[in-house]
């Protein structure tokens, strides 16, 4: 839909074709008896981003469109061994002091001289990897760690962190400190101990550019991005599955759907660049101008339960809390080595003070996430498999949430084979954002393919997944489109 939105103002007829009911894909909601809650994304980052699309597709501001709210504080976490800490919104020093009231002195110090190590990587990274697009020669961001490691000297030889959580046991020195590190890798699903060092960007852009909210719930974005769409008179066609790309002379020209329409086009959207191989019968679809890096390693998936709660929510709750895992080694050990589902998860407990999203205030609406292996990994579909994970969730959750089980009228349990019947990505994964570093790993195939007047859009592909970044993969496409190759990136 960013795309969609930007070709139609710089003058182009759109039509969206999409498969399921609804738009939106994975920024999903789920009602019931009064309560909704989201089922995917709960908070945003860099609003910049959607504030920069509105801008460009329409005289109306974000903040005209959405009640867009920092959360404050940004996070609260509770450790293994029973620390609590929150984390002030966008606040460096707040941080700071936060952590070694917390944590114990010197804490609080780390963490910020971290941050500042993070900050540049991101100035070095932030353009060639969110604002423009994956160039042929897209191995310079594989040969160098953008992270600034620092020295470390051991057994007569001098050492740098290349992996992030080599980045935390080396440099912030306290296992609270690696686990808050470590859950923003998680919370993406990507395990500390593969990703490189560049994934300090994560914890950054949430530092640098606060944690937001929309009233009513993330998919109230969703809603405005569809409604700006429909004001600039881009089409949609909601059940309408498309089967194949049409070709002539080498060229995409349009698309089948499953009943047979064929749909002309001057150029085609759309993705994951999987499905579009698919899609064409065509076989590989980079090479050459069009670059592909290695292929990234599976992608995790979320298991998400909605609860619906009697009792108002406590005055001063916290918005989000992150409930760490008793046993980190062993919940990674499961995520991402044997494929099954962690006996002691990480949960995040999100608990929205929005009165649009419960039947009264004397109710309240709370979602819980956890990262999970996907469906090619593990059988979501067995007997029991969602509700005895679910069991471990609430049981997680009961660290941050008083009296939780009393307090449960009913729950929702959504697995990565929602997700996968939902939004047709394979085995219900979630893809992460792009990263730097690792020989190239971790970055997304192009936007550009190899059959002219084909493009590939979204999470799956440059730059990569979670909300802010799928936004830039709308520009980049529309911007690859509208000034042709001789595009150099989003202003």
């Amino acid at each position: 839909m960013a795309a969609a939105a930007r070709l139609a103002v710089a003058g182009h007829r759109v039509t969206v074709y999409e498969r399921s009911a609804t738009y939106g894909g994975a920024v999903g909601r789920f009602e019931r008896d009064g309560f909704a809650f989201d089922t995917g994304p709960g908070l945003l980052q860099v609003p910049a981003v959607y504030r920069d699309l509105f801008v460009k597709t329409g005289k109306e501001p974000l903040e005209a469109c959405v009640d867009l709210v920092q959360v404050d504080p940004a996070a609260r976490h509770v450790f293994a061994d029973g620390t609590e800490v929150s984390l002030p919104n966008a606040s460096r020093a707040g941080a700071v002091s936060a952590l070694d009231g917390a944590l114990g002195a010197g804490a609080g110090e780390r963490w910020g001289d971290f941050l500042v190590r993070a900050r540049e990587a991101w100035d070095r990274t932030r353009r060639p990897l969110l604002e423009e697009p994956l160039w042929p020669n897209w191995r310079v961001l594989g040969e160098r760690e953008p992270y600034p490691a620092l020295r470390r000297r051991r057994l007569l030889r001098t050492r740098t962190a290349g992996l992030l959580s080599e980045v935390g046991a080396w440099e912030l020195a306290d296992p609270r400190l690696t686990a808050l590190l470590e859950s923003h890798a998680l919370a993406y699903g990507l395990d500390p101990g593969a990703v490189p060092a560049s994934a300090a960007v994560l914890p950054y852009m949430e530092h640098a550019f606060g944690t937001w909210y929309v009233r009513g719930g993330i998919r109230e974005l969703a809603r405005a991005v569809y409604e700006r769409c429909l004001a600039r008179r881009v089409k949609f066609a909601f059940g309408a599955e498309v089967v194949s790309v049409t070709e002539k002379d080498g060229r995409a020209t349009g698309v089948e759907l499953r009943d047979g329409t064929v749909a002309e086009a001057d150029f085609v959207v759309g993705g994951p660049p999987e499905l579009l191989e698919s899609l064409t019968g065509r076989g590989a679809l980079y090479g050459g101008e069009a670059p592909e890096p290695h292929p990234a390693p599976l992608s995790c998936g979320k298991a998400v339960v909605c609860l619906a709660l009697r009792g108002p929510r406590e005055a001063g709750t916290a918005h989000r809390t992150v409930v760490h895992t008793p046993d980190r080694a062993e919940e990674l050990g499961h995520i991402f080595g044997t494929g099954a589902a962690p006996p002691r998860p990480t949960v995040w407990v999100d608990r929205p003070d929005d009165p649009l999203l419960r039947p009264d205030d004397a109710h309240e609406s709370v979602v819980l996430t956890a990262t999970v292996p996907s469906l090619a990994r593990h059988d979501w579909a067995a007997a029991g498999a969602a509700d005895a994970f679910a069991d471990r969730m609430v049981a997680a959750a009961e660290r941050a949430v008083p009296d939780l089980r009393e307090r449960m009228l009913w729950r929702e349990v959504r697995t990565p084979l929602h997700t996968e019947r939902e939004t047709g990505a394979g085995g219900g994964g979630v893809p992460a954002p792009a990263l730097a570093g690792a020989d190239g790993t971790r970055l997304r195939p192009a936007n550009t393919t190899r059959i002219p007047g084909l493009f590939a859009v979204g999470g799956w592909a440059h730059p990569g997944g979670g909300l802010p970044h799928a936004g830039m993969s709308g520009a980049l496409v529309a911007g690859l489109i509208v000034e042709g190759p001789d595009f150099r990136g989003s202003q």
